[in-house]
């Protein structure tokens, strides 16, 4: 069938790289579902794609987008049928940007009508939140766990997952509007690093105690920074490269991007029981699509027994995905930012 959507056709900014185009949709899967969607999520990764830093991108022209939400209108021949005219969240493995999605029926939770605008934190930000703390290396009680990018979308569902697991949370900020955000979801001291070196701030309020968990989407020079704080059993969760980003200088940034982080010796983390967790999302959903399903099933849970809440950082029309996309891309943005289709 065909659709609308929205295609990143060239690198470079968000004014010139997208357009709105008819695309033809494929035969739907048999463990598919398609969906009408009424609003999409934007995802850092997003921005990576648009400068071409994103090498999980499928080549240009394409639709990208990991999440929607919308109305189930038809399914594959292993998909019970029960499922079509159901309101769903969806994870979506790119095309996201489209008026009409497949993906399949594993990554996909009925909301009824819970506002697309807080459901769709829980889907790509909320998954990953919830892989990280509570899936591959879990939060224990007491640990003290740093945060980076505290106000984002992840970093939000971070500090509340954190604190439910009784965790001592320490939320970095780039600006002192962030603050009361951060606060209200329950971190226990703030970080401001664009006013003060937060390794030194740190350092200073963990006293005799060592990081047990860093929370990184920064990566660059921060990984080294981290990787000193962290205690025994500390873990190092990389899931980003926003550092990347807003490179002046092409090849030679993308150098000392990779410079600045340094080189990690397994042998060094064996005799320090420190550990290194690179979380790439795509990869898990290809490999072990349970473990998607099963996470967004329990953030879900979460979010409709009051133990999160999600926190709603821009509403844009698909006809004003460029502010949306720079709106994310300055770093001023919180919470979650969600493009509806009129």
């Amino acid at each position: 069938m065909e659709t609308e959507a929205i295609v990143l056709c060239q690198i470079g900014p968000s004014s010139k790289a997208f357009e709105k185009r008819r695309v033809n949709l494929p035969e739907i899967a048999a463990d598919e579902v398609r969906i009408e969607s009424e609003a999409f999520g934007l995802n850092y990764a997003d921005v990576m794609a648009r400068h071409g830093l994103y090498k999980e991108a499928p080549p240009m022209p394409c639709v990208i987008g990991y999440e929607a939400v919308g109305i189930v209108k038809s399914v594959g021949k292993e998909v019970s049928s029960e499922w079509i005219g159901k309101r769903v969240l969806a994870f979506t493995r790119f095309g996201g940007y489209a008026k009409h999605i497949h993906t399949k029926a594993k990554a996909i939770v009925e909301i009824g009508d819970l506002e697309a605008e807080i459901a769709m934190a829980l889907s790509t930000q909320g998954v990953t939140a919830y892989y990280m703390s509570n899936v591959i290396a879990p939060i224990r009680k007491g640990e003290h766990v740093l945060i980076h990018a505290a106000a984002g979308g992840v970093g939000s569902l971070l500090i509340q997952l954190a604190k439910e697991k009784g965790a001592i949370v320490y939320a970095k900020i780039g600006s002192e509007d962030k603050r009361p955000l951060v606060e209200k979801l329950g971190a226990d001291f703030v970080l401001n690093y664009k006013s003060s070196n937060y390794e030194e701030d740190l350092l200073k309020l963990l006293g005799t105690n060592k990081l047990s968990a860093s929370f990184n989407p920064v990566a660059g020079d921060t990984i080294k920074k981290d990787a000193k704080l962290l205690g025994p059993n500390g873990r190092l969760y990389l899931f980003g490269g926003s550092q990347m980003v807003g490179g002046k200088f092409g090849i030679f940034s993308k150098l000392k991007f990779l410079w600045d982080m340094g080189v990690v010796l397994p042998i060094g983390l064996m005799m320090q029981s420190k550990s290194l967790i690179g979380v790439n999302m795509l990869k898990i959903a290809d490999v072990y699509p349970e473990i998607i399903s099963s996470s967004l099933q329990e953030i879900v849970q979460l979010h409709k027994s009051n133990k999160i809440t999600t926190y709603v950082g821009g509403v844009f029309s698909h006809n004003e995905l460029n502010a949306a996309h720079d709106l994310l891309e300055s770093g001023k943005s919180m919470g979650k930012i969600t493009v509806r289709w009129d």
